[in-house]
This record gives structure tokens, sequence and C-alpha cells, in this order.
């Protein structure tokens, strides 16, 4: 005898019902390591011309070929190692979205995790932006840095500064969203919910619950 939401012997168990916070919070997640890729092979294509336009302006000012090769390489090494961090985070993101979209309780938890580091790089990110803007470097008996560093913030195109600043708020606000949303009662029901095995539905249920119906 067959009940409503009882699968046949050898039949795929039925799967929940997701609530609105935990598909809002996977849409979101995926939203996120979207953004995170397109800004990573932004930067990437963007590197050959703030190369370029670095070694044209500290040439200019009289800096020394050797300062400026230690520059470019250190500009190179740190854009090329934050595209590559932000490609494995977006991974990540990935990777969680698809747990917590399958109900993993740890999952949930890692995505917390997350959350909290993500929420503090992105409040640090906009910090440094902030101060490397504000900050007027001083000149003393060796210009040289100064001269350097002024070449370098005025060979970056005229987005970045802006566009890193949104989307480190933007990453800030996303992971303190994401973390709300796993918390909500409707995410508590969907992850909470019974084991696989053999379920049942009742009138009152929106979710299965474990057991085999009377015969």
């Amino acid at each position: 005898m067959s009940y409503p939401g009882n699968p046949a012997p050898g039949g795929t168990p039925p799967v929940p019902i997701r609530r609105a916070p935990v598909v809002a919070a996977v849409g979101l997640l995926g939203l996120m390591a979207a953004v995170g890729l397109g800004h990573a092979v932004a930067v990437l294509a963007s590197l050959d011309g703030i190369v370029t336009r670095f070694r044209q302006a500290a040439e200019a000012d009289g800096a020394e070929r050797s300062d400026i090769d230690g520059v470019v390489d250190a500009l190179r090494g740190g854009l090329i190692a934050a595209s590559v961090v932000a490609v494995a985070v977006a991974g990540l993101l990935l990777v969680l979205a698809a747990g917590d979209w399958r109900g993993r309780r740890n999952a949930r938890v890692a995505t917390w995790v997350v959350c909290l580091l993500g929420l503090l790089c992105g409040c640090w990110g906009l910090a440094l932006i902030v101060v490397q803007r504000a900050v007027e470097w001083p000149t003393g008996a060796d210009p040289t840095a100064p001269q350097l560093l002024a070449a370098l913030t005025e060979s970056y195109p005229s987005w970045w500064v802006p566009l890193g600043a949104g989307l480190s708020a933007a990453q800030a606000l996303g992971y303190l969203v994401v973390a709300v949303l796993l918390a909500l009662p409707g995410a508590n029901e969907f992850f909470n919910r019974s084991p696989a095995g053999p379920r049942m539905f009742t009138g009152q249920d929106q979710y299965p619950t474990a057991g085999v119906p009377p015969s």
C-alpha cells in the first residue's frame, strides 16, 4: 500500500522543499562567485596596460631602471596572486553553495566561517583603498620611493579605485546577508530535517519525517 510522499520500495526518497532563505543564500553565493571570477579576469586583462603606464611615468620622473623593474615584479606578482586567490574563493563559494543546496549541516557551518572571514577581508580591503587614496607620501632626501608610488597610483585605470571600493563594500555586505539568511527559521527547518531514509508526509508537515507508515 502506498502513501503520499512515501516512495515505493527501491525508489528515491522525496526531496524536501527548500525554504526561500536557503534559495536566496545559494543564489547570492553563486552571484558572488561569478563577480569574483569576472574581477579576476578584468585584473589580469589590465595588467599589461598598468605596467606600461607605470614604466612610462616612472622613467619620465627619472627613476632608475632597477627600481622600476623591482616595482614591476612586485606589481605583477601581487596582482596575479590576488587573481589566483579570487578564483580559489569563487570555487570555494560554489562548493559551499552546492552543499547548502543539498542541506548539508557542515556546509552551513563552513559557510558561516567563510562569511565571517569574507566580511573581515572586505572591510580590510575597503580600508586599504581609503588609506591609499588619502595618504600623501612625503618627499625627503631620497624622493625615489614617493615618485614610484605616485607613478604606480597614476598608472591604474580610472575605474580601478571605484570598482575596487564598490566590490569590497558589496563583498562585505554579501557575506553578511548570506550569514543572516542561513540563520533564519526557514533555513533552520531545512537543515534540521530528518536524515534520508523511508519518509512519510502528514497533513501538517511540509517536510518529510523519518518513519514507516502503518500498514
